[in-house]
């Protein structure tokens, strides 16, 4: 009896000893299918392991204002956030966000190869860690084309006499101006030396004057595929998992056309403070196994390498998602890389010059 009393309480004490471990992770995110995504490949999983209790907040849209908030309030909430690798930079310039030595903090790929080798050449920040690689891409309905004449090349957009209808392009001058210069015959990995000079602006601007008139500009990310259903267009700008899920989840006739897809990364931050209480979550989350099972549930491409050799279907279907993410080697040649140092540095000057553009 005695033994038995002495056994049960030292099982007690493990219990409580593993609860008083167990903790809430506050993870700010974008919401939807995205979410959904990280909550299937990275939380449950990582809830079922721990204990620990994750709450989903969608206050990525204003993260870098809700970072700034908190911080001159003393009262930092958030423990993980999802931020664009543009607002990172800023947030890790004041002090807002931890900086993460990857190699430390990380897990190394299956074969050993260190994270600093093993996630996309660049993608790694001082304070921020990638997660998938998304791509603003060119699509277009296949109803509204013959077969044989498909589109293939970002040249299309600006060719209307081969390729007729009203376009649907994103109201901004971001990725409007680079696929203006490559469909000029500029290189893509040149486009952002071009488009530093005055005379590369004016080429840009030159050659979206010549389908201004025929342009539908959309400022919220369902409209495309809406536009492209209702035949109001026979080409819209897109993100390419609202493209991948109205084709795919909703059976509409829509392509992709990845020539000049303008790529860029998505991923983790940590709150100036927390990167203790969050490390081991970080580590798992951005593991290569989580990043190639967040492939299954959404078409956005693994940040890391080895992550990419281990995509494999669509869960619950046969539907293989190689060939649907942005990073796939046939996808990926002419791929351009948003430069967000650039951006920094012209949005507004460019967004004033685009908006007289459109009112001119």
């Amino acid at each position: 009896m005695k033994k038995t009393t002495i056994a049960t309480a030292v099982l007690a004490s493990l219990t409580l000893s593993g609860l008083a471990q167990a903790q809430t992770l506050n993870i700010v995110s974008w919401g939807g299918a995205y979410s959904d995504s990280q909550q299937k490949a990275y939380h449950d999983p990582w809830m079922k392991k721990t204990g620990d209790k994750i709450v989903n907040i969608d206050k990525s849209a204003n993260a870098l204002a809700g970072l700034r908030a908190q911080n001159q309030a003393g009262n930092v909430t958030w423990d993980v956030v999802d931020m664009l690798p543009s607002d990172a930079i800023i947030a890790c310039d004041e002090g807002l966000i931890d900086i993460i030595d990857a190699d430390k903090v990380l897990e190394p790929a299956p074969d050993g190869t260190p994270p600093s080798k093993d996630f996309l050449d660049n993608s790694l920040g001082e304070c921020f860690v990638p997660q998938i690689v998304y791509s603003n891409i060119l699509a277009f309905n296949t109803s509204m084309f013959p077969k044989d004449k498909e589109p293939d090349s970002i040249k299309a957009l600006f060719d209307l006499e081969n390729y007729p209808g009203k376009r649907a392009l994103q109201k901004k001058p971001i990725n409007n101006m680079e696929w203006a210069l490559v469909a000029d015959g500029v290189a893509p990995d040149d486009v952002y030396e071009v488009l530093s000079t005055e005379e590369g602006v004016e080429r840009a601007f030159k050659k979206l004057d010549t389908i201004k008139d025929h342009v539908i500009w959309w400022e919220e990310g369902a409209q495309p595929p809406q536009l492209l259903a209702d035949k109001e267009v026979s080409f819209a700008s897109a993100y390419n998992g609202r493209i991948f899920n109205a084709s795919v989840n909703e059976n509409q006739p829509f392509d992709i056309i990845w020539d000049a897809q303008v790529f860029e990364l998505d991923g983790w931050v940590v709150p100036a403070g927390k990167l203790d209480r969050v490390k081991d979550y970080l580590a798992f989350a951005t593991a290569t196994p989580q990043l190639a099972n967040q492939a299954k549930y959404i078409s956005y491409g693994p940040a890391r390498k080895s992550s990419s050799a281990l995509v494999s279907t669509m869960d619950g279907t046969d539907i293989d998602m190689k060939p649907h993410m942005p990073t796939y080697g046939p996808n990926f040649k002419t791929a351009i890389r948003k430069d967000d140092a650039f951006w920094a540095d012209h949005l507004d000057e460019l967004s004033q010059r685009f908006n007289a553009w459109l009112s001119s």
